[in-house]
């Protein structure tokens, strides 16, 4: 079994992606991806999981203001 699977899996149901965790705590990518090799200590898999929450909050406030916009572009067409 991969070390950290709890945390890919995580991100990965959440629809987070590795690189994004990594541009969330100002480390680059492979530096991610090398810190993942190892199991973490619990605080390090503590802030990995806090960010994929934000990032995932983030997400779907994202999606739900695409989606107001198009409802309001949609109902201003329609009274046009």
């Amino acid at each position: 079994m991969k070390a950290n699977s709890d945390i890919r899996k995580f991100a990965k149901i959440h629809g987070v992606f590795l690189w994004q965790i990594a541009e969330k705590l100002n480390i680059s990518e492979p530096t991610m991806t090398r810190k993942l090799r190892r199991e973490l200590c619990v605080s390090e898999k503590k802030q990995m999981f806090d960010t994929i929450i934000i990032l995932a909050k983030e997400k779907s406030n994202e999606s739900e203001n695409t989606t107001s916009k198009q409802a309001i572009k949609r109902n201003s067409e329609a009274v046009h």
